[in-house]
């Protein structure tokens, strides 16, 4: 074949843009066909060309689909075993003829949208020379964060840069570029967005332009760019080493290790923190100091476009319009079935998530690690127990409702416990339908009903993403807000780089995980562990459980996993639940393997990365296949 369909241009565009809400700019409706020199004659067309290359940006929130890391992971244990895709991920029966969740096609397209506007839109004279700049900058940034999309998924790819797509280009010419080359061309991109004077540092009329991108995205961007180059397994790992050269002779992947990146990333976290932009989010209102903890991280999704913020998005409707709006498909899901109408209760933490979370007043995360039965191996200083109840306990959120007989191991956690996870035995979050003790064991309140049909299979259900205010009974769905950078993740990565980075800087990662730790409630690292003073691994060890409980369900620890390259030891497991088989309540807080039957999560070597698709293989006959494929 002479061409790579890939790479194809699409030169022909609709052009009608609507811009009647802050949920309109992504929404492209496409009428009309015209040519890319009609397209670019005219400022409506042109700002919909834009608008037409947001569109490519993933739908995060889609945990079926786009946003399927959160599944892939470790920190979660959806209910479903048909018509679901992520699962084959996770028994580790999939390879390069698996089509889902396979992004490289659409991410080239919106890459070469990104290039075709760069070099098209001085064309249109109608938008004024400064508008146009700032427009291009945009585009530029699209361009590198899809390039960033491909990265993380499959390693280092083919970097096409500035020219305009060529249909004709050879395939067998088509090979994938190093880490480094592809590292640097996306430095280089960011830096030429963060440099550009026309950009905005903040959007000033948020109802309009919410979600464009601005100077302090591009820095997040970088940061986050840095830290994966930095990680193991981009940074001389020794499984690549001797391994995987592309066609011009080149190692893909650097073959020693190069301490000073770690600097790179250091200093890329702390210039965007210097810009002084952007702050933790703290709810104002609240006096009690736990109840201020819960409501400063509920209200980082509840209160949307608050400070910590450095860019987001109004989730667009799914791409699957039979699953309805964006609340309703996401919110649907976070709801126990039964209990509420339009349930499905699927969306739910691992056991390893909800060990995770640190206990509120020692401040230890409290599970070491499991014994061959699942059970949690606990840390004696953490004040935390696995058996027994509490009677006439209140939960912190729902405590107006009444009490209940709460099992020890939800009793006495910090505040994003409360926040984020619905338990076996709680009052459902509102009372819109009544006050309702939700109960996940068979013959419960929202009953576990066997291998087929929708319900918790967990023990938990995720209850973060949805606001108590919505009364989804009466299908006010309202809408879903998704933080693709904000300030917590940027300390925590900047926590991790001083702990890695050659001349350690121990005194600057404790303030920084210290930061998010407190807003939480919680008290310093060094206080909960004074050995970690001095202690590199342990640090590491204890930043990295942080970052699984901050970003929970944000889509985060799938590639956290990867980057650290600790997939054997954490995604190589029997998926434990509670004992939902059982039929009284205290009976169902045993740990069994025997309720989930989807299989056992299986991770090997290869598995770091997606392999080259068996589509593009046969398109480009001279690319190097990942490690293992």
């Amino acid at each position: 074949m002479n061409k790579i369909k890939l790479l194809g241009t699409l030169l022909l565009l609709s052009i009608i843009l609507f811009f009647s809400s802050c949920n309109d700019y992504l929404e492209v409706t496409l009428l009309d066909q015209m040519t890319r020199e009609e397209v670019f004659s005219k400022r409506p067309s042109t700002e919909a060309y834009l608008s037409h290359i947001y569109s490519y940006l993933p739908r995060e929130f889609e945990y079926l689909d786009e946003g399927s890391a959160v599944p892939r992971s470790d920190e979660a244990l959806f209910s479903w075993y048909q018509w679901v895709d992520y699962l084959v991920f996770n028994t580790g029966s999939w390879g390069p003829t698996t089509s889902a969740f396979n992004i490289w096609k659409r991410k080239y397209e919106g890459i070469n949208q990104a290039t075709i506007f760069m070099n098209h839109v001085d064309e249109c004279k109608e938008i004024d020379a400064q508008t146009r700049a700032a427009m291009k900058a945009e585009a530029r940034f699209l361009r590198a964060y899809f390039y960033f999309e491909l990265f993380r998924q499959y390693g280092p790819v083919y970097i096409w840069g500035d020219q305009d797509p060529d249909e004709f280009i050879k395939a067998e010419t088509i090979d994938r570029h190093t880490v480094d080359e592809n590292v640097t061309f996306m430095v280089e991109e960011f830096n030429k967005v963060i440099t550009d004077p026309n950009l905005p540092s903040t959007i000033g009329d948020m109802t309009k332009w919410a979600g464009r991108i601005t100077k302090g995205a591009a820095m997040a961007a970088k940061a986050r760019l840095l830290l994966y180059a930095a990680s193991p397994l981009y940074n001389g790992c020794d499984l690549y080493k001797g391994q995987v050269k592309n066609m011009y002779g080149n190692y893909l992947f650097p073959q020693q290790q190069d301490l000073n990146k770690w600097n790179e990333a250091a200093k890329a976290a702390k210039d965007v923190i210097d810009l002084n932009l952007y702050e933790l989010y703290e709810n104002k209102t609240e006096t009690d100091p736990f109840q201020k903890a819960i409501k400063s991280y509920q209200g980082i999704l509840f209160d949307e476009w608050n400070k910590e913020i450095i860019w987001g998005a109004w989730a667009r409707n799914p791409a699957k319009t039979e699953f309805g709006s964006a609340g309703q498909y996401l919110y649907s899901r976070c709801l126990p079935p039964i209990v509420c109408k339009t349930a499905y209760g699927g969306y739910c933490p691992s056991l390893k998530l909800v060990d995770t979370y640190p206990m509120a007043e020692s401040g230890r995360y409290p599970v070491d690690g499991y014994d061959a039965n699942g059970n949690p191996i606990v840390d004696p200083k953490s004040g935390y127990t696995n058996v027994g109840f509490t009677e006439g306990y209140a939960h912190p959120i729902e405590k107006k409702f009444g009490t209940v007989k709460a099992h020890n191991s939800c009793v006495g956690r910090d505040a994003r416990f409360y926040a984020s996870v619905l338990a076996n035995g709680f009052y459902w979050i509102n009372e819109y339908s009544g006050r309702k003790i939700v109960t996940f064991y068979t013959g419960g309140t929202s009953p576990f009903v066997g291998n087929g049909g929708d319900c918790v299979k967990v023990g938990y259900l995720w209850r973060r993403a949805l606001n108590p205010a919505l009364n989804t009974d009466a299908k006010s769905w309202g809408n879903v807000f998704w933080p693709y950078y904000r300030l917590a993740e940027i300390y925590l990565d900047y926590a991790e780089a001083c702990n890695e980075k050659p001349e350690r800087d121990e005194v600057e990662s404790l303030k920084y995980i210290n930061k998010v730790r407190n807003r939480a409630g919680l008290n310093n690292l060094e206080k909960a562990y004074p050995e970690v003073l001095g202690d590199k691994v342990l640090l590491r060890k204890l930043i990295q459980k942080e970052r699984m409980v901050e970003l929970a369900f944000e889509g985060h620890r799938y590639y956290d996993v990867r980057r650290w390259m600790i997939g054997e030891d954490e995604f190589n497991s029997p998926n434990y639940t509670l004992n939902l088989l059982a039929t009284k309540y205290d009976d169902s807080w045993s740990r069994t393997k025997e309720v989930w039957i989807g299989g056992d999560r299986v991770f090997e070597p290869k598995h770091y990365f997606f392999p080259i698709n068996q589509v593009q293989l046969s398109e480009m006959k001279n690319i190097t296949q990942n490690y293992g494929w």
